[in-house]
């Protein structure tokens, strides 16, 4: 950097450096605070100052705040346009002198004083307030959206200025309200309502007019004071005077202490409201957060050890659940989601209610593990789409549980689906459905990692239940409550219970309080190195039983249970399952190409006692008449080696719907599809096989259902995400460079033609404001700054013969073409040097 012999410059350069990174850095702030501002970038400060002035933008910023920060932008709205900072903080705690309405609840002066800057500084932060401390002003976006109304008091529950209530009022009319407040008259109405509000903000004044009212009166503002300032009168606007006052409202009316606001509604004015509340603007003013205190203190190891066993329960349920839907998928309704019968099913399945199984198939969705599988063609139009798991469950059986685990809880801490929905009436009063498209909220996600973090804020072990933590997210986001139901209770506060109850089931928390790996897990990090310690270890054996039963006494490896599943149903689950051998149950074993010799030598291996022999008589026995008859495609045929077993079938009355014919001693014919003899003969107590054509077994078993390729669903954004550091600085630099190209000025350059450019081509645009050169200046101007590194401001017309101006760093001149920088585009750009109307030098002094 140059500098003058005196360094002036110098400074003034180095300052105005600072200025400008300081400006950057605000910038940067408020888009990060008010990300909506984002889409998309601002091309210049012109257009960033246009959306904030935005009301849209200003009520999602105002969603943001927290309750004091609110209340001070909703005092400041109240109050005159321009106040100091100590008008605001005497509405927030009110004057030191002035005795408080008995009604309004005690406020700490001295935390509301400390507590001012930092909302003053979030309000400026967010581009919602400016002006120095001695004049603050409202954006006024932000002031029409606060400020209180007859029809809107909001949180202040104040009504209109008198000034406000009074337009449109007859001067008569004002005349009359001065002669009976005892005041005297005056040129025109805007002096008169002057008048009346100096009347009413001065204390002693307003005090001496108040002790001449009747008591009743004085009763009547007591009801409007706190609010709603609004009352029912019948004919509000008749012209009432002293003199002819008969009741309470009457004599109100009759001096401006109400005023009509409707045909049969009167108001009170905020001054007069102002000085009843003793210059308070809201009843109850809170500076700080409610205490958060846990309702019990338990052990954390043992918080931990319950949560990581409920963590555990918790993926094994899933994976029973899709597990068995893999082998039966239901139909996916018309409208979406799954039918009130197959979720019944499922929760009989699982032994549990509607609600649980409606959140562990919502989680399995939203972890992408379960989808409808989507088939198209003649396939889909016999059997209609149906729910499945999908080819990442495949994958997801193959990580360990810690892992496995980790996917569900961070798929439910960012959905937006929620379970809690499902049997509740819609719209139209219809339940909603499980997997239905209606179940999207978008505060939920919000609401979940509040409810986990204000548990994370506790020590660890601590119990904290809804009661304690709806004060503080109300607090925090007052405007963030979502609609109220009929049982009186707004989405927040669903939310909120729903997440303790889900969060108990998938191990998150344990006993109430937040486990340690859910820590983990709330902070962005890994929680499987904390969670797989603590979780039971899988087993590899079980204990067989002589009543033909097998006991897991924990919980087993996922091919054993899998292997003993097929060939044992389960009969009891707890901390002990308990599986039970049937007939049906090895059949089912050796439909699948099991031998007796395999399933003896599975149970050997993987039992911790001896075969019991009632156990080995009856897997011999269901074997060794185990596809002794044979059905194959005749329609369908029976052989069999034993002529006298053939008769005996074809002699059964229960066979009589197969129309079976014998063919030759050990051939029956049937008039049924194989499959239906199949499950006749069995259900006769017969043990049939099927075999093919060449007449070898055919293996049957029941193969598990795939969609194709599925990804989880994306959850409903709640507006748009926080920027990083990276784009915020591509944002920056983009508007930046946007007001370089609408405010650059440029010195004295030589003027002459477009080069390369006709005159019809010249007529065609406007040219008027963009820099002219000759084109040897222009060739000449522009290799000059790729050698010098300077940044130039070009004119260019494109091949559409659209005329715009460009703020370029040029990195390459060469072939007719230069390469630059577009600060505008922010990208390199490839220019034509024919289609270059001229350049000029950057003035950034």
């Amino acid at each position: 950097m140059t500098t003058e012999p005196n360094g002036q410059p110098g400074r003034a350069r180095t300052l105005a450096e600072e200025l400008r990174a300081r400006s950057d850095q605000a910038i940067a702030t408020l888009l990060r605070l008010r990300p909506d501002l984002l889409n998309p970038v601002p091309t210049d400060l012109t257009q960033l100052a246009a959306r904030l002035s935005s009301r849209a933008s200003a009520l999602r910023a105002l969603e943001r705040l927290d309750r004091f920060t609110l209340q001070v932008a909703e005092a400041l709205a109240a109050a005159p346009d321009g106040c100091p900072d100590t008008v605001l903080r005497d509405l927030l705690a009110g004057p030191a002198r002035v005795k408080a309405h008995p009604a309004a609840e005690p406020v700490s002066r001295p935390a509301v004083i400390a507590a001012l800057p930092a909302a003053l500084a979030a309000l400026r932060e967010r581009a919602l307030l400016w002006g120095p401390d001695s004049a603050l002003r409202l954006v006024i976006a932000v002031r029409e959206a606060l400020a209180p109304t007859s029809l809107s008091p909001g949180g202040t529950q104040l009504g209109p200025t008198l000034g406000e209530a009074t337009l449109g009022m007859s001067p008569a009319r004002l005349q009359q309200l001065l002669a009976g407040a005892g005041l005297g008259g005056t040129a025109d109405p805007v002096t008169a309502v002057a008048a009346l509000s100096a009347l009413f903000t001065d204390r002693k004044r307003c005090a001496a007019l108040l002790a001449q009212a009747p008591p009743a009166a004085l009763g009547v503002l007591d009801k409007l004071v706190w609010g709603p300032p609004t009352g029912t009168v019948p004919d509000a606007a008749r012209p009432v005077t002293a003199t002819e006052a008969r009741s309470p409202v009457d004599w109100l009316l009759a001096r401006g202490l109400l005023l009509p606001s409707g045909a049969g509604t009167v108001v009170l004015p905020r001054e007069l409201a102002l000085y009843l509340r003793g210059g308070r603007s809201h009843q109850r003013v809170e500076p700080t957060a409610p205490a958060l205190v846990a309702t019990v203190e338990r052990d954390p190891q043992t918080v931990d050890r319950a949560a990581a066993g409920q963590a555990y329960t918790a993926v094994r349920t899933i994976e029973e659940l899709l597990d068995l839907w893999g082998l039966q998928p239901p139909p996916v309704l018309r409208a979406g989601g799954v039918g009130v019968r197959d979720l019944k099913r499922a929760a009989l399945a699982l032994e549990t209610g509607e609600s649980q199984a409606a959140f562990w198939l919502e989680l399995a969705y939203c972890a992408g593990l379960l989808a409808p599988d989507g088939e198209s063609g003649e396939s889909a139009a016999r059997t209609g789409e149906v729910w499945a798991p999908t080819p990442a469950y495949d994958l997801w059986l193959q990580q360990p549980v810690a892992e496995r685990w980790t996917v569900l809880a961070r798929a439910w801490l960012a959905a937006s689906r929620v379970a809690g929905l499902v049997g509740a009436p819609d719209g139209k009063g219809k339940p909603r459905a499980a997997l239905g498209p209606e179940l999207d909220r978008v505060p939920a996600p919000a609401t979940r990692r509040a409810v986990l973090s204000l548990l994370a804020a506790l020590p660890p072990g601590s119990v904290a239940d809804a009661a304690v933590l709806l004060p503080v997210q109300r607090w925090t986001r007052p405007l963030r409550g979502g609609a109220v139901g009929p049982d009186g209770l707004d989405l927040r506060e669903h939310l909120t219970h729903w997440t303790l109850a889900e969060a108990e089931l998938l191990g998150v928390t344990g006993r109430g309080a937040l486990a340690g790996h859910a820590r983990a897990l709330l902070a962005g990090q890994d929680p499987a190195p904390a969670l797989d310690p603590l979780l039971p270890q899988p087993l590899d054996h079980v204990i067989l039983q002589p009543d033909l039963t097998a006991i897991a006494p924990g919980p087993l490896l996922t091919p054993l249970a899998q292997a003993l599943s097929l060939c044992a149903d389960i009969e009891s689950k707890g901390g002990a399952t308990v599986y039970r051998f049937t007939a049906t149950s090895v059949r089912r074993a050796l439909d699948a190409g099991r031998t007796a010799a395999d399933l003896h030598a599975f149970l050997e291996q993987h039992s911790r006692t001896p075969v019991p022999q009632p156990l080995g008589y009856l897997i011999d026995d269901v074997a060794r008449r185990h596809g002794v008859l044979r059905i194959g495609a005749a329609s369908a045929y029976l052989r069999c080696d034993d002529p006298a077993l053939l008769a005996e079938v074809l002699a059964d009355r229960r066979a009589a719907e197969l129309r079976l014919r014998l063919l030759a001693p050990t051939v029956l014919a049937a008039q049924a599809a194989p499959d239906t003899v199949l499950s006749v003969l069995r259900a006769m107590g017969y043990a049939p096989a099927a075999e093919s054509a060449e007449g070898d077994l055919v293996i049957t078993r029941p193969d598990s259902h795939r969609t194709p390729p599925r990804t989880a669903p994306v959850p409903v954004a709640d507006g748009p995400t926080g920027p990083d550091d990276v784009l915020l600085g591509a944002a920056v630099k983009a508007i930046r460079a946007g007001d370089r190209a609408a405010t650059a000025t440029r010195r004295e350059t030589v003027a002459g033609p477009a080069a390369g450019r006709t005159e019809q081509a010249q007529a065609r645009t406007d040219t008027r404001h963009l820099p002219r050169t000759a084109a040897a200046d222009t060739l000449a101007a522009l290799q000059t700054a790729v050698l010098l590194g300077e940044r130039m401001w070009i004119g260019y017309i494109n091949a559409e013969g659209l005329a715009s101006q460009r703020v370029v760093d040029p990195v390459k001149v060469e072939g007719g073409y230069v390469t630059a920088y577009d600060h505008h585009a922010e990208k390199l750009n490839t220019f034509a040097l024919h289609r270059i109307t001229g350049v000029a030098e950057l003035d950034e002094d």
